[in-house]
């Protein structure tokens, strides 16, 4: 394999940079804050469904106990 002339590298990743559609600030900003609200609700689905599997063996180890 050949090598690449690094000022035709240079070339190439500059114009592929150009091809790149960077998001706007408004678009940066809501994804931040989908992804928080997402992590959120995550976390909430999983505490509750720890607090029910908790109770429920709580409640079932304490027939036998």
């Amino acid at each position: 394999m050949a090598k690449a002339n690094p000022l035709q590298f240079l070339q190439q990743v500059r114009a592929e940079v150009s091809k790149v559609v960077w998001p706007t600030r408004r678009e940066v900003f809501l994804t931040t804050v989908m992804v928080f609200v997402m992590a959120t609700l995550t976390g909430l689905f999983f505490f509750l469904v720890d607090w029910m599997i908790r109770t429920g063996l709580s409640l079932l180890l304490g027939l036998f106990g």
